[in-house]
């Protein structure tokens, strides 16, 4: 640290002086003053870091002079950035053009690639992928090259390079995913030198992204604060542009632009207005949480998508024939940019006052009239103005229903009634005309909506006629009537509201299904107020009512694109059946109760069949959308953070559940059936914000999503207790109670669902393909034909119901019924047969079955060595080949396994790409393994191909097992089993073949998988991390360490052994793929965020110095005498090192306690590791004293250093519970004084000299035990801080804290005994007693341990027990001071070695957990009965009474007795195939084996030898010739050749 603050000192100095000079050379005199000043505040910073440096010099110890170091270092820092500010922005943002430029050529590189392979790929779903990923990054190069020209251009406007860095920041999404589409196309496209290309531009644009990203990161930090006045800029300027249009549009010179049509403006600006509220949603967020970052991102995403939405409305006004319209919709859009300027100016404001009420409250005023503003300006669309027209005149016309009383009736009821069936008929098929017109153009929905609203007002007359009349007119009666029509009002104005949605954005998710739901809703509407009113014969109404009820689910069968409901396939099976069930049973009560002429029976069910078919129709649909995008061919949709059509649907449904929960006229049933619907969704929906919010990366989506949770449950809970109140007293007043209390609810959910519409968080839908169209069919056209037959059958139920004796019709019904029947035996066999993800399983097993065939007639080949070598391709080329495809393999497991468990559509998609990656497989392990020398690496290669491709078949047989059926449960083990195997078969052939390209210097592999890791961490946090930031940050700390140590010793390395960096450079990366995986968790769980981000950059940092390093590495492995590369080897290992410390830093910011917690337990095992040491100095009688001291000398030392160490316990133990400042200091000072103690412990041990081994090694042991209480007291520390009192790791702590004082009170009491030779055995077996005691404790507990042992060696171990008892039967009868510590020392080692030694045996992988817990068992009980022993011995040695010393044979047998059963238990480890390695025949075996090889060596060496040349000789006397022999023949010719000819060899090294 001083030494850097000499380098930082000289080189602050070196700019002041530039700065100075400067400051003499400027012309102006403003700005040679700022300089002068910047200079001085530099210099003054630089004499305080001077300082500081000096006080950390004096005290290299002293915490305090470290931290006011740090302190001066990051003032002079500030300093630095203030006085250079300018030239580190220009150098920055120069550095981000550079990358851009870079990026933007690469990505173009890598298009054409993909355009070059599009031929030669296998794989369909694979290039439909990478087509998809070309056309969205093509989209996004014009603005990246764009704002790069622009930042050139303009060097010192802001607002270009804020645009250059948003072109930036928007580039990575989908570059990132090109380059992962690109990398799962490599191994499918068959064209070797295509595949190489793309290969090789992927990894380029993937190098490449990297480096934008970390450049723009940087230039965000140097530019970011401006964002808000440069989105600010924007908005003002679009404001002056629209005016500048409205002065066109007056003059008549408004002309639209290339490509832009009424249509494409009217939709452009309807999807962007949805995008303008979300963004400005955010921004409200932003604003109020005070998040400035945030807030900028907000602004700049809003003045972005006001720019699309200002030249769509611009579009519209230049392209409509209206000049009225033109002017409208212009003054709309600038009020709009005006609105939001204002807003935009307010969020600025509020960021200064985050807390202040009022400013929140005028934020939340502009934003209502902002989005006034928007509605306006969408309103002004094309068709939306006769919308409005419409649902107006639906509100005047409803004002017809406001009057107290209606008048009689003018007309007879027959005339009445008639008029009100056939307006009712017009209306729904008005309703009918809207929903279609939403696909059409502009116009038609228009003139739909005009006649929708036509027909309304003449059925609301013929219902209010009705109601009019003498059969009801009763008051209440009436007030039911009203209440119908009022009904029908409501839900006619939602189906407008949701045609006229639909029109404004078709792509909109659920929208479709909106539609639908409110076209129903009319109707269903309608058949109530028909039932309510009509007097029909009895039957005739249901069966209008179910004829209406099917004409408007047929709609759903027209083109099920889009999900219809929440069902998965499998329960659409369910429904399907269930609902024939119950067709079958009404349709069979239909014709029965016609014939009987039981009416009221006949009606009811023609209500049943009705809901039966609706659900059937439902079921069908949403089984042919499933069918269609499970279908290889079509394009499966990407997951977002929220699913926004499960958003709207429960937003839907929580909303017509509360209009129940109001409605006068609900049942006590009803009440209680909306009531759940409410809690099923807002439980959804909490749900799902709280996976949302673990989820992302956004820190203020996440608190957004964790705030709407809680509005949305705080709301749900008021309302439950009103509804409670409603159940108990259906009064007036408790229902108004429920009607205020769902008023929150709903607004919460309703600001949720536009929150979650951000396009950020949306998913992308899944695309039907052609095929999957054809798939669809057989399930939509049995569905038709069900409803339309089912129809006719009702029409014909109905006309029978009148007339019950007419024969023809009765034998019509029985056409239509048998025609019901055998449509719905057809949907469900289409349905059944359509299965996702069955056909493509089926398919894929083969497949991979043929390839293994391959693979085993390969292997084959490489035994008998007649494996063909290929020539048409490098060995390094083969290799990166097939480590590419074993990548891709690797990243698909966990999709299959999800898609097997519960994502029936996504199965059939994923395990086709799975299967098309083993040909390539196949190909490229066959070809490694030809062009391998090495026989058993050839058979490695093959082996371990074979097994990934046997453990991918068990996952598919497992996966179509599970079928992507949730409720499948018994089969998910399986697929978990199977995807756990698969993993493993390629964690095998990945260290294969990274151990293989890095032996010859290739380190591609390596690199992309660091640039893979680091890419990740910008991913957002998986859900529910499972541990603390104090768990994440301990195991970095340990990969970080790692890293450093690698790098050391690769510098090391590439001096004395560069042939060895290969194997270093493979540890690094997996090192690094750790850490960032950790790193990740711990960016996610630090507090505050700016300390994750800190932790998130600098992995991200040290990721590209150990890229740089691995590539190094790998030069110098291709040239190992190149001194200019070994010198930038070892620059690189520097770098490396030094951004490991500033990884350790940041984490150390981020939670300063329990990082010196992690750096006081490294001490003490280092103590530990010491006393260890010492122990065998003492055992080995070396360990003697410098000078003639005694231990008198000593001891009050000690006494006074563990008094201070008991002191600094208390402070660790209440340091869990305080700050993190005063947990270090106690962390800290506990090391330094464990260290004190640790070294007088030792020099007082040297004092009693080496002619008393045993008494030295009783007190080492003494201060040992205490080291490991404190180590175990530091990590129960660690873990408890900040922990509540009641969390189980503060039970755990003062565990610790008890065992560590019982630990030092044991060292003082042996300190005390030391010197007293007649008790200071017994003292010495009292410790051992309390430490073996603790060793059972922790032999005890659940904790894994880190590594396992064979059987073997728990049987070895037990031998130790077994002296020991001999030697503690013989301490016991003689009672000499001397025998009882020898004894106790040898009692430790015995007892810790064999429990430890147990312990790794049984958590063996192959040992069953029977046997697991009888040797666990066994050990408990064999220490048990030897510390009996040890007990019954020290009460011999207080009482030495002849009957005690007789039983300790008894005790003896029972130790003897539970170590028999404990190596029995051992042997059980073993299994049937285990062999003694002990055994002669195995050692034999061995030799003779190891013989074999050597010997087969050989003969491949001699058979590149050449003896000299002698005339005439024959080197085979007497035998056949060479060609004819066996190999094990020739090889005997070949050993006795040698014996007698060796002198004919060469010399041969």
């Amino acid at each position: 640290m001083v030494r850097q603050a000499r380098v930082l000192a000289q080189a602050t100095s070196d700019l002041v002086n530039a700065m100075r000079s400067d400051a003499e050379a400027e012309i102006d005199m403003d700005n040679s003053k700022k300089l002068l000043a910047a200079a001085k505040l530099l210099a003054d910073s630089t004499a305080r870091m001077v300082e500081a440096a000096k006080g950390a010099a004096a005290n290299p110890e002293n915490e305090d002079q470290q931290q006011r170091l740090r302190e001066a270092a990051e003032g002079l820092r500030v300093a630095t950035n203030a006085a250079a500010q300018n030239a580190i922005k220009k150098k920055i943002v120069n550095r981000l053009e550079i990358a851009a430029k870079q990026a933007a050529a690469a990505a173009t590189q890598t298009i054409a690639a993909s355009q070059n392979a599009a031929v030669s790929n296998k794989n369909t779903a694979a290039h439909q992928q990478l087509v998809q990923s070309c056309k969205n990054v093509a989209d996004h190069i014009p603005q990246l090259v764009q704002g790069v020209r622009g930042s050139q251009a303009q060097a010192e406007d802001l607002s270009a390079q804020l645009a250059l860095i948003n072109s930036s920041q928007n580039f990575l999404q989908p570059g990132s995913k090109m380059v992962a589409s690109a990398k799962a196309a490599v191994p499918t496209v068959t064209d070797q030198a295509a595949a190489m290309q793309l290969s090789q531009c992927a990894k380029n644009l993937a190098t490449s992204l990297a480096e934008l990203r970390t450049a723009s990161q940087k230039a965000h930090e140097a530019c970011g604060p401006m964002e808000i006045d440069s989105a600010l800029n924007t908005v003002q300027t679009l404001k002056n542009e629209l005016q500048d249009a409205k002065m066109a549009a007056v003059d008549g010179q408004l002309k639209p632009l290339p490509g832009e049509t009424l249509e494409k403006c009217a939709q452009d600006l309807g999807s962007t207005s949805k995008a303008v509220g979300s963004s400005m949603a955010q921004l409200l967020t932003c604003a109020a949480q005070g998040n400035e970052h945030y807030t900028g991102v907000a602004a700049r995403e809003t003045a972005q998508a006001l720019k699309t939405l200002a030249q769509a409305a611009r579009g519209v006004a230049a392209s409509t024939t209206d000049p009225v319209a033109a002017h409208a919709m212009l003054d709309s859009a600038r009020d709009v940019m005006e609105g939001s300027a204002m807003l935009i100016q307010e969020a600025k404001q509020a960021l200064a006052a985050p807390g202040d009420a009022e400013s929140q409250q005028r934020l939340a005023q502009v934003a209502k009239a902002v989005s006034h503003s928007l509605n306006n300006c969408v309103n002004c669309l094309p068709g939306q103005k006769d919308v409005d027209v419409a649902l107006k005149s639906i509100g005047e016309s409803s004002k017809k229903l406001l009057v107290d009383l209606l008048p009689p009736s003018s007309k007879s009821f027959q005339e009445a009634q008639s008029e009100l069936n056939q307006a009712a008929a017009d209306l729904n098929q008005s309703a009918g005309e809207v929903v279609h017109a939403t696909r059409g153009q502009s116009g038609e929905l228009a003139a739909a909506s005009g006649k929708f609203s036509d027909d309304f007002d003449e059925f609301l007359d013929a219902g209010i006629e009705m109601a009019g009349q003498a059969q009801v007119s009763t008051k209440e009666d009436q007030i039911q009537v009203i209440g119908n029509l009022k009904s029908i009002s409501m839900a006619s104005s939602k189906l407008l509201l949701a045609a006229k949605s639909l029109s404004v954005d078709p792509g909109a998710p659920n929208a479709k299904n909106l539609l639908a739901a409110a076209a129903r809703a009319v109707t269903e509407s309608i058949n109530q107020l028909i039932t309510l009113c009509t007097q029909q014969a009895p039957g005739q109404k249901e069966c209008d009512n179910a004829l209406r009820e099917l004409e408007t689910v047929k709609g759903m069968l027209d083109n099920p694109n889009e999900p219809v409901s929440d069902l998965s396939y499998f329960d659409c099976i369910e429904g399907v059946m269930e609902n024939s069930k119950v067709l079958g049973e009404s349709m069979a009560g239909i014709s029965q109760n016609a014939k009987t002429g039981d009416l009221l029976v006949f009606g009811e069910c023609v209500g049943v069949a009705s809901k039966a078919l609706c659900g059937l129709t439902e079921a069908a649909a949403q089984a042919a959308y499933l069918v269609g995008i499970s279908d290889p061919n079509s394009q499966a949709g990407q997951q977002g953070l929220v699913d926004p059509i499960q958003f709207a649907r429960a937003n839907q449904a929580i909303q017509m559940a509360c209009q129940n929960l109001v409605d006068p006229a609900s049942s006590p049933s009803q009440v209680l059936s909306a009531a759940t619907i409410v809690a099923k969704h807002t439980s959804a929906l909490c749900n799902a914000c709280r996976i949302a919010s673990s989820k992302t990366a956004n820190p203020v989506a996440k608190r957004h999503f964790v705030q709407s949770a809680k509005e949305v449950a705080n709301s749900t809970a008021n309302l439950v207790k009103t509804i409670k109140a409603l159940d108990g007293d259906f009064s007036e007043e408790n229902r108004n109670k429920c009607r205020i209390a769902t008023a929150p609810l709903i607004e919460a959910v309703e600001n949720l669902t536009a929150f979650a519409s951000n396009p950020e968080f949306v998913s992308i839908p899944a695309q039907i393909s052609t095929e999957g169209s054809r798939a669809q069919e057989p399930i939509l056209v049995s569905a038709k034909t069900m409803l339309e037959s089912s129809s006719l059958l009702i029409k014909t139920a109905r006309s029978l119901a009148i007339n019950p004796k007419d024969p023809p019709t009765w034998s019509i019904l029985a056409g239509h019924s048998h025609t019901v029947s055998d449509s719905i035996k057809s949907l469900i066999t289409s349905i059944r047969d359509k299965a996702p993800g069955q056909r493509e399983c089926d398919y894929s097993i083969d497949g991979i079955n043929r390839c293994i065939r391959d693979i085993e007639q390969a292997s084959l080949a490489a035994v008998s060595q007649s494996l063909a070598t290929r020539d048409d391709i490098s060995v390094e080329a083969l290799q990166e080949q097939l480590t590419s495809v074993v990548q891709e393999i690797g990243h698909l497991i966990d999709p299959i396994a999800t898609a097997a468990r519960g994502e029936a559509a996504q199965l059939g998609h994923k395990v086709t790409q799975l299967a098309s990656y083993f040909e390539p497989l196949v190909l490229a392990a066959v070809g490694v393994a030809s062009k391998t020398l090495d026989h058993q690496q050839q058979m490695t290669v093959l082996d371990q191909s074979k097994t990934l491709a046997e453990s991918a078949l068990q996952m598919l047989y497992a996966a179509k097992e599970g079928g992507g059926n949730p409720k499948a449960s018994h089969t998910h083990d399986a697929i978990t089993e199977a995807a756990q195997l698969m993993k493993e078969a390629v964690d095998d052939i990945m260290v294969t073949l990274n151990e293989a390209a890095s032996e010859v210097g290739m380190v591609g592999g390596m690199v992309d998988s660091i640039a893979e890791a680091m890419s990740k961490l910008d991913e957002g946090t998986p859900v529910d991390p499972k541990g603390t930031f104090v768990d994440y940050q301990t195991t970095v700390v340990k990969y970080s360490k790692a890293i450093a140590v690698t790098a050391q010793e690769m510098m090391t390395k590439s001096v004395t052994n560069p042939e060895e960096l290969g194997g270093l450079a493979s540890q690094m990366t997996n090192d690094y793929g750790h850490l960032a995986l950790q790193g990740r968790m711990a960016a996610a769980t630090a507090e505050p965020e700016e300390i994750g981000f800190q932790i998130k950059t600098r992995v991200q940092e040290l990721g590209h110095g150990c890229i740089f390093l691995v590539q190094k590495a790998g030069a110098l492995q291709i040239c190992p005498t190149d001194s200019y590369t070994k010198r930038e080897l070892i620059e690189c290992a520097r770098a490396v090192t030094e951004k490991v410390s500033l990884v350790l830093s940041a984490l150390q910011a981020g939670n300063k306690g329990t990082q010196a917690c992690i750096t006081a337990a490294s001490a003490v095992s280092g103590i530990i590791a010491d006393l260890d040491t010492t122990i065998m100095f003492a055992t080995a009688g070396t360990l003697n004293a410098e000078n003639n001291e005694s231990f008198a000398d000593h001891r009050e030392n000690i006494l006074k250093t563990a008094k201070a160490l008991v002191e600094d316990t208390k402070l660790l133990v209440s340091g869990a519970a305080s700050s993190q400042d005063k947990l270090a200091q106690a962390a800290q000072s506990s090391a330094n004084t464990i260290t004190q103690l640790a070294e007088v412990v030792k020099l007082g041990a040297a004092s009693l000299g080496s002619d008393d081994p045993e008494t030295q090694v009783v007190l080492i042991n003494a201060i040992k035990d205490v080291a490991k209480a404190l180590s175990d007291l530091i990590g129960a520390t660690k873990g408890a801080a900040s922990k509540p009192a009641d969390d189980p790791s503060m039970y755990q702590l003062k565990g610790a804290a008890k065992v560590m004082v019982t630990n030092v009170t044991s060292l003082l009491k042996t300190v005390k005994a030391v010197e007293d030779e007649a008790t200071r055995g017994t003292r010495a077996l009292e410790a051992t007693i309390e430490y073996i005691k603790q060793e059972l404790t922790v032999f005890q507990s659940n904790e894994v341990p880190e590594k396992t042992s064979s059987p073997e060696e728990s049987i070895r171990m037990t031998k130790g027990i077994t002296m020991a008892t001999a030697k503690a039967v013989a301490a016991g009868n003689s009672c000499r001071q001397e025998d009882v510590i020898a004894t106790a020392n040898l009692s430790r080692k015995a007892v810790a070695d064999m429990l430890t030694a147990c312990k790794q045996a049984s958590y063996h992988q192959e040992v069953s957990e029977e046997v697991r817990e009888r040797a666990l068992r066994f050990g408990t009980e064999c220490t048990l009965g030897y510390l009996e022993l040890l007990e019954h011995v020290l009460l011999i040695l207080q009482k030495p009474t002849p009957e005690l010393k007789h039983q300790l044979s008894a005790f003896s047998k029972r130790v003897a007795g539970a170590v028999t059963e404990l190596i029995q238990s051992a042997e059980a480890m073993k299994g049937t195939e285990w062999v003694d390695p002990e055994d002669p025949t195995v050692i034999a075996e061995t030799e003779l084996l190891g013989a074999a090889a050597s010997i087969e060596a050989a003969a491949k060496k001699l058979e590149q030898l050449k003896p000299r040349a002698k005339p005439k000789v024959s080197v085979y006397p007497n035998l056949v010739q060479r060609e004819c022999m066996t190999p094990l023949l020739l090889l005997a010719v070949c050993m006795t050749w040698i014996t007698q000819n060796c002198y004919l060899l060469p010399s041969v090294e």
